[in-house]
Formats: structure tokens, C-alpha cells, sequence
């Protein structure tokens, strides 16, 4: 059974910057505490329910592409409040109708107490029936990105990999990523707060439109 530790009693705020609850909870590739993934990226995520068409279509899309998020030094973890044995039967059946075994750890939820402390699930609702949400968590345990899906509305994994690009880019470079940015394509230049730099730039906009140089 899932057992959230420092919890933050306003959870439901959880916001980009603030630091990821801890938790530990039983798993389908078993324990699993999020502060043994401390010095990796994690991308935590929930899935409404078990042995459901979209949540069955992300899991392998995600399976077949975990090796991506893997190569960018970044976990993948799901929770949903179904068992574990719920879990472990939607798996083994994932594996035998499309051929791709999910090896990630799916965390049960059953008492809802980690997705109410994510903000997942809302106080007041007696199922997360209606959440589809992923927390991007840096390797300091910090929440660098949060995005929220309807139950009816897959996620874009390409996205997911994209944003996880885009965070890792911007702090190795010191630099800001433009809309639509993939992998190795150019970032743009912190913007400088200097009205010498603003009145010296070699064009109008320039001053905040600038290329990164790395």
C-alpha cells in the first residue's frame, strides 16, 4: 500500500520551483521510494485507470520509447489508485496483445494519499477517474515542469521527450528555449536588463531576440 512521507498539507497547490513530495509505495517492479531517484531526472505521472483503452495506448507508446527517456538520465514512474495486482494483470496482458512488456514501475494508490499530495486527485473526489497528470522532477528533487491531461486526451510522448530536451538544454546552456525548439536546434540568449546593452544592440529587437552562443 502506497505511503506518502512529508506530505504538504496544500498539495493541491503544488507549483512549478516547489520541492516533490516524498513517497514510498509498493510497485510492480517493487518498493519504490522517490528519493532513491535523487541525482536523475524523474517523470512521475498518473494514469486514471487500469485495463482502460487511452491509459492502455500511453503505456506502450511509453514502454516502447522508455530507452529515450532513459538515455537523457531520466526515470519513468506511473500510479494509479487501482492494486497491484490490478496492475500486474493489465501488464501481463499489455505484454501478450502488443508485445511489449512495461518494466517501469506502476505504483498502487489504493488510499489515494501520494496523487492527493501531487495534486493528481482531488481532495474531495472519490476516484482519479478525471486526472492525467506528469510532474518533471529534476535530480534535486525539485517539480521543473507540470503538465495535465482530460481522461479522454492521451499524452504526446514525443512532447514529454521534447520538454525533458528542453529543461536539460536550458540549464546546461544558461539559456532560454524558443517555442517549437527540438534537440540540438539553436536557444535563445538570456534577455540583458541593461539599457547600454538595449541601446548598443545592432537592431531594434535584437537586444531580446539574440541567439544563444554557447
Amino acid at each position: 500500500m502506497a505511503e506518502a512521507l512529508h506530505l504538504n498539507p496544500s498539495s493541491q497547490s503544488l507549483r512549478i520551483g516547489d520541492s516533490a513530495p516524498s513517497f514510498a509505495a509498493r510497485s510492480t517492479v517493487g518498493p519504490v521510494e522517490l528519493d532513491d531517484y535523487r541525482g536523475k531526472w524523474v517523470a512521475f505521472f498518473s494514469h486514471p485507470a487500469d485495463f482502460t483503452p487511452v491509459c492502455t495506448s500511453e503505456f506502450v507508446a511509453l514502454a516502447k520509447r522508455e530507452s529515450e527517456f532513459a538515455e537523457r538520465g531520466c526515470a519513468l514512474i506511473g500510479l494509479s489508485v487501482d492494486s497491484l495486482f490490478s496492475h500486474l494483470a493489465w501488464l501481463r496482458l499489455i505484454r501478450d496483445k502488443f508485445d511489449v512488456e512495461v518494466r517501469f514501475p506502476l505504483l498502487e494508490d489504493p488510499t489515494m494519499v501520494v496523487g492527493r499530495a501531487y495534486g493528481m486527485i482531488a481532495g474531495d473526489d472519490a476516484d482519479s477517474a478525471t486526472i492525467r497528470s506528469t510532474y518533471f522532477i529534476d535530480p534535486t528533487g525539485i517539480i521543473r515542469a507540470i503538465s495535465t491531461y482530460p481522461a479522454n486526451v492521451g499524452r504526446s510522448i514525443s512532447e514529454m521527450l521534447r520538454l525533458l530536451d528542453a529543461l536539460q538544454a536550458a540549464d546546461r546552456e544558461g539559456a532560454l528555449v524558443p517555442a517549437d525548439w527540438l534537440r540540438g536546434e539553436p536557444l535563445l540568449k538570456q534577455t540583458s536588463t541593461s539599457l547600454d546593452d538595449v541601446f548598443e544592440s545592432a537592431e531594434a529587437g535584437g537586444w531580446f531576440t539574440e541567439k544563444h552562443r554557447p
